[in-house]
């Protein structure tokens, strides 16, 4: 029972963080920078990862509490 639980809690966190990744490559796609001297929204590649671990550091603050 205990490996299902780690299983889910690590797909959880994998799609999150896949959701995060599309949401930073849309970001620089459809807005990003016309000039290509921003930092972030300049490359795909950076906007990806940034958007993943952004989604990441998010999670926690989406969790509920569970009653003791």
């Amino acid at each position: 029972m205990e490996g299902r639980v780690k299983i889910g809690t690590w797909l959880w966190r994998s799609g999150f963080a896949l959701i995060g990744g599309t949401a930073g490559f849309a970001y620089y796609y459809y807005i990003g920078c016309q000039t290509g001297t921003c930092p972030i929204t300049g490359n795909p590649w950076i906007s990806t990862v940034y958007g993943g671990v952004l989604a990441l550091l998010i999670l926690p603050l989406l969790r509920r509490k569970q009653p003791r």
